[in-house]
């Protein structure tokens, strides 16, 4: 009984000797703050007919300069938990002054309600109705990028006339899909993994709508089996053989990436590609 008080006594002790040598090696707290990159807002679309979830990374500087307009980065699946956080960290490292990769530009990530939905135009395949039941309302989708998000972010922020399109995945066919029916929409379409087996592949049927103004396409995508692979490729033929002047095509193949790892990369290298196009153009 004695022994074990005293095995009682000395733990105490111990203890408290650990918890004061432990005390005098971490640092004192002084403050603590939230940290953010940027803002979430909730739109009413009265063509959807819903509330969508906004979220905005806006430059540093935004705030400090009242005269300076930006380009606009839309990015489908931009959710918190989706792509925004680490596509806007691309943004922000790629505009830092000694990088000098990309223009200091806001970022807008579309956060999803339904992307099957939103996403798809309707198939003609039993096999895709059955399996994405609530799938073709593209058309919907699209009326409201083009007139109530645009002219929403237009109003809301100083924005250039550039925007750009980021979509991976079905929202890679979604952005081939605009493309080829809205080119006039965006200036810059980086398609990453579109999905175009859906519908039997049909989209890459359609002959895409003619368009004038200077667009920049970049088409990426990784090891992601014959269908992926081989789609991907025949887009980017497709665009090339009626390609103009004021086009720059581009078609990576990441043999090291998979369908779930290849955005990322795909769209640091398209702003590099895109970026440094402009750059010698204005030169």
């Amino acid at each position: 009984m004695k022994k074990s008080i005293k095995q009682t006594i000395l733990s105490l002790i111990l203890l408290l000797v650990v918890q004061i040598v432990y005390s005098q090696e971490v640092s004192e707290k002084i403050s603590e703050t939230e940290f953010s990159i940027g803002k979430t807002i909730k739109i009413k679309s009265q063509l959807l007919n819903e509330i969508r979830e906004v979220n905005i990374y806006l430059p540093i500087n935004y705030s400090k300069d009242s005269l300076k307009t930006y380009p606009v980065i839309y990015l489908l699946d931009g959710s918190k938990d989706e792509d925004f956080i680490h596509i806007s960290g691309i943004v922000q490292f790629g505009s830092f002054s000694w990088i000098n990769m990309i223009p200091e530009s806001i970022v807008v990530g579309i956060g999803n309600v339904d992307r099957k939905r939103d996403f798809t135009y309707p198939s003609q395949s039993e096999l895709d109705q059955k399996e994405f039941p609530t799938s073709g309302k593209s058309e919907k989708f699209i009326s409201f990028l083009e007139k109530e998000l645009q002219p929403f972010i237009d109003y809301e922020y100083r924005t250039t006339e550039m925007k750009t399109i980021i979509g991976q995945s079905l929202g890679g066919l979604l952005a081939t899909e605009i493309l080829f029916k809205k080119p006039k929409l965006f200036d810059n379409y980086i398609i990453v993994s579109p999905s175009l087996w859906w519908d039997e592949e049909r989209l890459l049927d359609e002959n895409p709508k003619t368009y004038h103004s200077k667009k920049s396409i970049y088409i990426a995508g990784g090891k992601e089996g014959e269908i992926m692979e081989r789609t991907a490729k025949e887009l980017h033929d497709k665009l090339n053989k009626n390609k103009k002047q004021n086009t720059d095509l581009t078609y990576k193949f990441l043999e090291d990436k998979t369908h779930g790892d290849a955005l990322h990369i795909a769209v640091y290298n398209a702003f590099e590609n895109i970026f440094k196009q402009e750059k010698k153009e204005k030169n």
